[in-house]
Order: structure tokens, then sequence, then C-alpha cells
């Protein structure tokens, strides 16, 4: 099973900008109530946060965070009578990339399979590991051990870092398998915990509050502040997860 691949869908996205404080604006390349754009989109989107990034100094930006279709810039200390142009100059600049990359890339770069590395990840789905592995049954109408199968075939792409530290979102999810967030978030919920949210999955990479359906668990470690690459996963990266066992 690979990720929805629709070369379009990197062509048709109309940016939205929003500036949600005054140094800082918020582009968006996908439609309202998108949660996962199509991939083509978002090596788009990676193409402009790497052009970006080589050019931080020279357009004044502080932050660059890319994100699930979507970009966030904040810009360097300016003053008052300047930001307004600075403001006005960057989305343009952003909006020019945009619309050039879209005639610049190959179709063989926005619909390549492999961007980064692949990483496998064992999982134990299941009972004490997979809390709501049965709650995922019944909103789904599948068993147990079809969820199971569904899930550990997938080959899932590394979106975006955010939340926590090494918390990978993770597009790809077989559209059988999607579930609403809990409607109560657990205050508790241990670090190497697999779970599904809406219509992605991650790993939650350190013990933390959570408000998505914890379905198995793994031992290995997402988030490592003294490797010399902190974060297992990374945008770009293809992750498989393999089933180890099912606990009762």
């Amino acid at each position: 099973m690979t990720p929805n691949i629709d070369s379009r869908a990197a062509l048709v996205a109309t940016p939205r900008v929003s500036r949600l404080a005054e140094d800082t604006l918020l582009f968006l390349f996908t439609a309202p109530g998108d949660n996962t754009p199509p991939l083509p989109l978002q090596r788009r989107l990676w193409a402009v946060t790497e052009e970006l990034e080589s050019r931080r100094e020279e357009m004044g930006l502080l932050e660059i965070v890319p994100g699930m279709g979507n970009l966030l810039l904040r810009l360097t200390a300016s003053d008052v009578q300047r930001l307004q142009a600075h403001i006005d100059a960057l989305t343009a600049s952003v909006l020019n990339l945009w619309s050039t990359l879209a005639t610049t890339l190959s179709p063989a770069l926005i619909t390549a399979d492999q961007t980064g590395q692949t990483i496998t990840i064992p999982v134990t789905y299941g009972g004490e590991a997979g809390p709501d592995l049965q709650t995922v049954s019944a909103h789904t109408g599948l068993s147990a051990e079809a969820i199971i199968a569904r899930h550990s075939a997938g080959l899932y792409r590394v979106f975006c870092l955010g939340f926590l530290p090494g918390f990978a979102y993770l597009g790809g999810l077989d559209p059988a398998l999607a579930i609403p967030r809990r409607a109560t978030p657990r205050l508790s919920i241990p670090a190497g915990s697999v779970a599904i949210g809406g219509s992605q999955t991650a790993v939650y990479p350190s013990t933390t509050p959570g408000g998505w359906h914890i379905i198995g668990r793994t031992d290995v470690t997402l988030f490592d502040p003294a490797r010399q690459r902190p974060a297992l996963l990374l945008p770009g990266d293809t992750v498989r997860f393999v089933a180890t066992g099912r606990t009762a």
C-alpha cells in the first residue's frame, strides 16, 4: 500500500495567507478541512522550505516551520515603518516561489516514492500496549486482526514534525482505519505508543497527554537529544510498522 499520490494535486492548491502576529505569516496550501495533503503538494512545500532556508538571512527570516500543507514564517525584528513592506515583499516572494515550482519541479520528483530513509518500527498491538484497539474495531467495523493487518501493511510518509520533539505526523493511513480523536484526551500516554488520530497515524516519542487512539506500542526510541540525529523520523522518511505480536 502506498500513500495517495496524484501529481495534479501539487498544481491546483491556491495558497491562503494569514497574519498570525505582527511579525508572523502562515501560508496554507491545502483546501479548508484537508488534514492530510497529497504527497506531491507536500513535496512542493518541502522544496519551498529548502529554498527559503538557503536565503534565510537575505529574506530576514527568524523561523521557518513547515507543517502538513502549511508553512509558518517569522520575520527578524524590524521597525514598524518597514515591517509592512517586509511582510508584503515576503508574501510576494513565497507565492511566486510556489508558482514557479509548479512548472520547474519535474513530475518524477513530485511523484517519486523515495525521499529520505526507510525506517522499520516493530509494534506489539492490543492489550495493555494498545488499549484502544477494540474502540477502533467498534468504530470501523473491522476485527482487531484486520486492523493490525491493515495498519502494519501500510507504507507511511513523514509529512512533518510537531507537537513534541520527534513526533512525526505520518500520511498514508488506510482510510478504513480513520477515526476521530478521543473526546477526552488521556493525561498520560506512554512513550512508544502507536496511535491513530483522524486520517493519520503516529508514535508518541515521550510520555505525554494526548487524544489519539492507542493501538500498540514499540520499544524503539523516537527521540534522543544525545544522538547525532535526535529525531529518528524526519520529513520525507518512509515508515513501515511490523507486527511483532498481539497481547491478550
